[in-house]
């Protein structure tokens, strides 16, 4: 149990789970830091996606840090239910001068017989999204995972790096080496491989390497579906699968033509799966809540200012 009394000693706003929700994986997403105590930390198998681990007795060092680099950026914290090492890890962050904030229910959408019954259901109603723990692959949130594949990616191997960053890892690092040295490498560099036979990540079936990381750290929303639909296509030459495939494949032969150096291919291309993201996140809301999707069409008869 948390050690607080009420979640209310919290001061200001936190931020609802909806909210987060709505910015995970986004380019502009806060840096999300998991406060649990140790013994809470290990033994819970999820990370909210996209957070870093950061023990309560590192949240100071943590602080000076950032307040050097990036003291604008928006920090929330999170522990196992809003309460009490929230509101510690808070203290010490916006005694740094950080704009920090804490996640309301924090993991488990709060306590019961601790927060009111109306706010634990409203936290527990659009929790954030979750990833797995991969301590066989180095991937706990508490130090940054090692990624490595074959050289001169084009697309399934554009597409993973994106994905680990915005929901898996954002501190990860990646290694592209010829195809004959990935294995080497990766156990030289302690690193994951993938989208290659043989590879812990790869191909299965019909799926490609981007639906084996989904399945691998069980993450699940409609708009990655769809993602990994239009990425499945576009990589297994597939694209019947989505209108999109074609255009991904056509963008991602473009981009590889204009970057000899495949970290530049990879910077380059992390702008396009963010704009990707976000259409097909706007795209399942719409479906869920039975709105009209956006289209666009040339209609100059409502056009303002035309030619007379």
């Amino acid at each position: 149990m948390d050690t607080s009394t009420n979640s209310l000693s919290l001061p200001d706003s936190p931020v609802l789970p909806q909210e987060l929700c709505a910015r995970q994986g986004r380019a502009d997403a806060p840096l999300l830091l998991d406060v649990r105590r140790e013994g809470k930390f290990a033994e819970s198998p999820y990370l909210i996606a996209g957070a870093q681990r950061c023990a309560p007795e590192d949240v100071a060092a943590l602080a000076a840090v950032q307040a050097a680099v990036d003291p604008q950026r928006e920090i929330v914290v999170y522990c196992v239910y809003g309460h009490n090492m929230s509101a510690d890890a808070l203290a010490i962050l916006r005694g740094a001068g950080l704009n920090a904030t804490f996640l309301a229910g924090g993991m488990n959408g709060g306590e019961v017989g601790v927060d009111a019954p109306q706010d634990i259901a409203a936290w527990r109603a659009g929790r954030p999204l979750t990833v797995t723990k991969r301590a066989d692959w180095g991937v706990t949130g508490e130090q940054p995972s090692r990624w490595i594949t074959r050289a001169r990616p084009k697309i399934d191997r554009i597409a993973c790096p994106w994905l680990i960053r915005r929901f898996i890892d954002l501190r990860a690092e990646f290694f592209y080496v010829p195809t004959a040295q990935v294995f080497d490498e990766a156990r030289r560099l302690n690193a994951v491989a993938y989208d290659l036979p043989g590879a812990p990540v790869s191909h299965e079936a019909e799926l490609c390497s981007f639906d084996a990381l989904l399945k691998a750290f069980e993450l699940k929303s409609p708009a990655l579906e769809m993602l990994a639909r239009i990425v499945r296509g576009a990589d297994t030459d597939r694209l019947d699968l989505a209108p999109q495939s074609a255009g991904l494949l056509a963008l991602s032969l473009g981009l590889s033509q204009l970057h000899a150096d495949d970290h530049a291919m990879l910077e380059a291309a992390m702008p396009l799966y963010d704009a990707l993201f976000a259409w097909c996140t706007s795209v399942s809301s719409a479906a869920k809540n039975g709105a009209p999707v956006e289209t666009h069409s040339w209609i100059p008869s409502t056009m303002t200012g035309a030619a007379k």
